[in-house]
């Protein structure tokens, strides 16, 4: 009975120890989520508007002004992964690259199957050729919490060149959406060419956007100068880097809300198993207790 409450007493010493980890871990997650969230709302409005404003300009435009505008044969296609450098934030990277995954697995559905390629950003990124043996093109480092947006620099340079150059014929970001600090959805999002369809899944911050600008689609027009070509030559990379910046910042957000929601549950379910030993340390010193009684009072009964 001795050595079974001691294997107790052990366990719970060694869970404390644990839940305090696991406090400590979310409570950096809380900062640096926090830091995270109220980067990326800054520049969130601007990124969504900007994105409207490309799309509508696809559609006004004609494709022959630049080659980010032309669709043509898909044949291969880019995908790029954002994941996050660590683990213990719940099913955030598995979902993630389980929905890359996915997308990729509908192009190789048809016919004519194009080749698929993944930039990976993240370290948790190579899940996909190491579970799902996809082929990594490239790998790029990235911070815990993305401040600048010359942090992307190589990743969307790469890309712009690489579509520039014909050796793909769509790009496509994997990422995830924060919605809030308990849900973050995967999404994958078209971004070359440039697609002529207003992006639905802006959903309500697009739309206070539009409402507090006063942005109105039917009275939009553009005068270009010098000329349309060099106009959106300047213009069409740069917001192109903008959208790979914001898919980078809304999926810190994400990992640091999805970690620490990760750590608060390990935490409380370390005090529920803290409690459950308890008892049953409480329960095992009283049987303990009960039967030295029984043993003193048989003994006792004995010798009379």
């Amino acid at each position: 009975m001795a050595q079974a409450t001691r294997e107790i007493k052990r366990r719970i010493k060694s869970v404390k120890s644990t839940s305090k980890i696991t406090k400590a871990m979310e409570l950096i997650s809380a900062v640096k989520m926090r830091k995270a969230v109220d980067h990326m709302l800054l520049s969130r409005g601007y990124a969504h508007l900007a994105w409207q404003i490309v799309v509508d300009l696809a559609k006004r435009t004609g494709q022959t002004y630049h080659k980010l505008l032309q669709a043509r044969e898909v044949k291969k296609v880019a995908v790029v992964l954002v994941a996050s450098n660590r683990g213990l934030c719940g099913s955030f990277n598995a979902q993630i690259v389980a929905s890359a995954y996915q997308y990729a697995l509908g192009l190789f559905s048809g016919d004519k199957a194009p080749a698929v390629d993944f930039f990976l950003l993240g370290k948790k990124a190579r899940d996909i050729t190491l579970k799902y043996k996809q082929l990594a093109a490239a790998e790029f480092t990235k911070p815990d919490v993305t401040l600048r947006v010359e942090e992307i620099f190589p990743l969307s340079e790469m890309i712009l060149t690489s579509y520039l150059e014909d050796k793909y014929d769509r790009v496509v970001l994997a990422y995830t959406d924060y919605i809030s600090s308990l849900k973050q959805i995967p999404r994958i999002k078209q971004l070359l060419p440039i697609p002529q369809e207003e992006d639905a899944l802006l959903g309500d911050v697009g739309e206070l956007t539009r409402n507090t600008l006063g942005v109105k689609a039917d009275l939009r027009e553009y005068l270009f100068e010098p000329s349309p070509a060099e106009v959106l030559q300047k213009t069409l990379p740069r917001l192109i880097e903008t959208q790979i910046y914001q898919a980078v910042l809304e999926s810190d957000a994400s990992e640091h809300s999805a970690r620490m929601l990760a750590m608060k549950n390990a935490t409380e379910a370390a005090h529920d198993l803290i409690d459950d030993l308890t008892l049953a340390y409480n329960q095992a010193r009283q049987a303990g207790i009960t039967q030295e009684i029984a043993e003193i009072s048989g003994t006792k009964a004995a010798m009379s």
